[in-house]
């Protein structure tokens, strides 16, 4: 049985086409989407194997059909204009859409879905490479590209950005090239902590070329550069400006990324998906944040050290791990003070009591070094050598052994911009 979603963006040609389709022996048309947010939603639930779309949908771009293949669903798309039409062809090509039925074709349609399912399946079954999108080409963790390490945390500001922004500067002074991605959907902040004053938000920049198919080739420009080996992507200039950005965006923006570089990815705090997008609403704000756990090799979970901060660490762990599934997951507590009266011991009996994890550090509390970085706009190593450096420098250690010098940790010189 072949399960079909269709999405024809109101064109004349869906009334018969549902018609043909389910009169086909063998193909289940599960749902018509409204939109194209409709449509990458419903792929989600991993019961559909096509995708009819009507290839002037508004919103389809090379990021969503690179989402529809991740979720293994082939999409077949229908134009009004005949399929050989050279400007049809180039269109397909660039969306990564091989099979187009086009102006006096629809009676075919059927006939097409099936020949791409049982395509797919021949592949599958002879272990052939799954067909990818020329410009999307994944890397396996460790092998030809780096690791995407995801910064998240419970609400409370318990110091996301701060452990973030500084792990990537950390790794990026090692000589080894970063890619640090702001993609918090409630404001992002790492600019300010690295004093970029760019006025251009790099994450809407690349959604943008996403959806123009231009992101491969234009990766550079979205990126504001700091040094020779730190390369940051920031975040929306305003709050209310996430609705700007998908979910499949932000996959090719991280696959990118990774295809060149370690990433460390600054996330927002919660994991709440909206409610509307399961009546084909747009995906709601959290969604950044989702698909940006999607694509971790690893988490960081940030809690502060304090009762009101542990608690929400806790709940924090127990709700990522529903949505983590595999992913190691490692802790920080950050801020750890003698005055709040508990050991790292007994915090991290706490912390074991309520997930499995495959690290935990603790960084110590030092309120004036991290408001003279801020204050400055510069990382914490720029400030001086302290033992909240020292704290991130052993993290940097445990997500990004490749980075680790060969010289003894503590002749390593700080203070000095990424080179």
């Amino acid at each position: 049985m072949i399960c079909v979603l269709l999405l024809a963006a109101g064109e004349a040609w869906e009334s018969p086409a549902l018609a043909d389709l389910e009169a086909h022996p063998g193909v289940v048309v599960l749902k018509r989407c409204v939109d194209v947010d409709d449509l990458l939603a419903s792929v989600t639930s991993g019961q559909s194997d096509v995708a009819v779309v009507s290839l002037d949908a508004p919103g389809l771009d090379p990021a969503s059909t690179a989402h529809l293949r991740r979720h293994a669903v082939r999409p077949v798309a229908v134009t009004t204009s005949r399929s050989d039409d050279l400007d049809v062809r180039e269109h397909a090509q660039r969306l990564g859409i091989t099979a187009v039925v086009g102006a006096g074709e629809l009676a075919s349609l059927a006939s097409v879905v099936v020949s791409v399912e049982d395509a797919a399946d021949t592949h599958a079954r002879d272990g052939a490479a799954v067909e990818v999108l020329p410009d999307v080409v994944p890397a396996e963790d460790g092998a030809d590209g780096g690791r995407v390490v995801v910064v998240w945390g419970p609400g409370g500001a318990p110091g996301r950005t701060t452990v973030a922004t500084n792990l990537a500067w950390e790794v990026a002074s090692r000589r080894t090239d970063v890619v640090l991605a702001d993609l918090d959907p409630y404001g992002g902040a790492v600019a300010q902590q690295l004093g970029v004053l760019d006025e251009v938000s790099g994450l809407l920049s690349a959604s943008r070329l996403a959806g123009a198919g231009q992101l491969d080739d234009r990766f550079a420009s979205v990126c504001r550069g700091i040094g020779e080996h730190l390369a940051v992507v920031t975040g929306l200039p305003r709050a209310d400006r996430w609705r700007e950005v998908r979910a499949a965006q932000v996959d090719q923006l991280l696959e990118r990324a990774r295809a060149s570089a370690q990433v460390v990815v600054d996330t927002g705090f919660c994991l709440e998906e909206d409610v509307g997008s399961d009546f084909g609403g747009r995906p709601g704000r959290n969604a950044l944040t989702l698909a940006a756990l999607e694509q971790a090799d690893e988490v960081v979970v940030v809690g502060a050290a304090d009762p009101v901060g542990l608690t929400r660490l806790a709940r924090g762990l127990v709700d990522l791990r529903e949505r983590a599934g595999g992913i190691p997951v490692r802790v920080v507590v950050n801020r750890m003070r003698s005055s709040i009266g508990w050991s790292e011991k007994e915090i991290a009996g706490m912390v074991e009591g309520f997930s499995r994890v495959a690290g935990l550090h603790f960084l110590p509390e030092d309120r004036a070094a991290v408001d003279k970085a801020l204050v400055s706009g510069r990382p914490l190593a720029e400030v001086g050598d302290s033992p909240l450096v020292q704290g991130i420098a052993a993290l940097a250690d445990a997500l990004f052994p490749v980075s680790v010098p060969s010289v003894p940790a503590g002749r390593r010189r700080r203070g000095r911009r990424p080179r």
